[in-house]
């Protein structure tokens, strides 16, 4: 049984944390892992405006809480 803190989830956190959405495509959660990427990518791209790169900020710290405590089906 894998809950929140397993082995999986702390590996899923850590490539979320270098690419945001990578965790949760090590999950197998495809759309999250595409809208993590998407969102955090975008707002970094135009960091340049300020507003886009905290909102990647937070987007990105999610996507490491989402992956770290998620809890597959039993």
């Amino acid at each position: 049984m894998s809950g929140q803190g397993s082995g999986g989830n702390v590996l899923a956190a850590i490539c979320s944390f270098f690419i945001p959405g990578l965790g949760q495509l090590v999950q197998g959660r495809i759309l999250a892992a595409v809208l993590f990427f998407v969102i955090t990518g975008t707002g970094y791209f135009f960091w340049v405006l300020i507003i886009p790169a905290v909102i990647a900020g937070i987007f990105h710290l999610w996507s490491i809480i989402d992956a770290a405590r998620f809890a597959g089906a039993d």
